[in-house]
């Protein structure tokens, strides 16, 4: 009948300061899990420096070991990976108690309205820190500040615990935000948002033209010179002469936040299961990243088209997994931060937390934000634009770029050791590939 629950996702913390935590996930196979499991970790600000797995193409078994804040809510984080985990009846016969077959409901979205009486650095982050550390999502933003310094905020978020409808939830919010901005806060509601969330989330229809062909661009430039990663060179090559059963895709890369969570997204939303990886970073960052693919029929990628496409997103999603503008608009400096949304309508994970950390640690003003959803190019955007005052800007145009890249993306990454993880997600590999690579001796243990 399966295992039972509290085995399902266990984490071992290290006995030592500065050891990595273990996590564990044993369950049924998913499509797409990795990408999930993944996207949870990013979510509490985790970096993922090893890890191992296997699973027979229904039952998975996979271990990352990770590294963090010391304040990580740990109890909390196994919550959450237990929640995008199947259920172990999904390989039973009991239909009638699948979850799955339950579509599930969207999300309600609520209005946090709130007036500060001046403004101060650092106000947004603070702000959206709390929100964080309440588990509240923040869909969209829409932040003015009045001639006479006063302050007006509209979040629009989303409760993961579905409890912003109880007064109790609704004082408790209330209670951290009076917390963090004192007498500052004039006055603060929550309700739940009526048709003008849809108006907000579309943004603004005007985006500058002079830099949205290059900033949503699709392909590469064969210079490299746009995004954050733009410096560091990514390969990726495609052999279907290794596995007589799977494609492999090898990425020689520069490791950076989110890197498995980069690549097991793209490969999500090309409806493509990895049944083997290995990752391998050097002390210096450089990776290298071993895919062992199946299309969703179980066969491999023999379409050279197919292989040109998909090895050319990944290389656009590791050079480019945000997109980023400083321009002007008339005084003041506009920033535009953007970044693809998941097929699944899920945007990045902590992007507004780490611009305005950035800003605030540049002790840059900001005037005002919007975020909204913009389809360019046949894609889906969830774009960022921040409005900073522009006289007497503490820092270049050039440091914003660099401190936004240092901190969405930790770009400058060093490791004390080198190590090996490895990500089973779904399918197998024959025995014919196991023995292929015990013998490579390329392949680290």
């Amino acid at each position: 009948m399966g295992i039972l629950q509290e085995d399902v996702v266990v984490i071992s913390k290290g006995e030592k300061p500065g050891e990595s935590t273990v996590i564990t996930v044993n369950c049924p196979d998913k499509a797409g899990l990795g990408c999930d499991l993944c996207r949870v970790i990013l979510l509490f600000g985790l970096s993922i420096c090893k890890g191992d797995g296997q699973t027979d193409g229904k039952w998975c078994y996979i271990v990352f070991w990770v590294v963090g804040k010391p304040s990580t809510r740990w109890n909390l984080l196994k919550q959450r990976l237990l929640e995008v985990c199947p259920s172990y009846f999904s390989t039973s016969e009991i239909d009638f108690y699948k979850p799955e077959n339950q579509q599930p409901r969207p999300p309600d979205v609520f209005l946090l309205k709130f007036w500060c009486s001046y403004d101060y650095e650092g106000l947004l982050h603070d702000v959206t820190e709390v929100l964080c550390e309440l588990e509240l999502t923040i869909e969209r933003v829409k932040v003015s500040t009045a001639p006479d310094g006063r302050v007006m905020d509209l979040f629009y978020i989303t409760d993961t615990r579905e409890l912003l409808r109880t007064k109790m939830r609704q004082e408790e919010t209330i209670h951290y935000l009076k917390n963090v901005l004192g007498k500052a806060l004039i006055n603060c509601e929550i309700e739940l948002a009526g048709p003008e969330f849809t108006a907000c989330s579309q943004g603004s229809p005007f985006l500058p033209s002079a830099i949205t062909e290059d900033m949503f661009s699709l392909e590469l430039p064969n210079d490299h010179r746009s995004g954050f990663l733009a410096h560091n060179p990514v390969s990726v090559t495609v052999d279907n002469a290794f596995s007589p059963s799977h494609t492999l895709v090898k990425i020689l890369c520069k490791d950076h936040k989110g890197l498995i969570y980069d690549i097991t997204r793209t490969l999500k939303d090309y409806n493509i299961q990895i049944s083997y990886g290995r990752f391998f970073a050097s002390r210096k960052g450089n990776c290298e990243v071993d895919l062992f693919l199946m299309q969703a029929d179980g066969k491999k990628i023999v379409d050279p088209n197919k292989q040109n496409a998909l090895c050319s997103r990944l290389r656009m999603e590791l050079l480019r997994p945000l997109r980023l503008a400083v321009v002007s608009r008339g005084p003041d400096t506009e920033l535009l931060v953007a970044n693809p949304v998941e097929l699944s309508g899920r945007g990045r994970p902590l992007v507004f937390h780490d611009i305005t950390l950035a800003l605030k640690n540049l002790n840059t003003p900001i005037f005002s934000v919007e975020i909204g959803r913009h389809v360019i190019h046949d894609r889906e955007w969830e774009v960022y634009r921040i409005l900073l005052e522009g006289d007497g800007l503490p820092v270049s145009r050039n440091k914003i770029e660099e401190a936004i890249a240092t901190t969405t993306l930790g770009c400058c990454i060093s490791y004390d050791h080198q190590f090996t993880t490895t990500i089973t997600i779904s399918g197998q590999l024959s025995m014919g590939d196991v023995r292929n690579l015990v013998d490579d001796p390329n392949v680290g243990c």
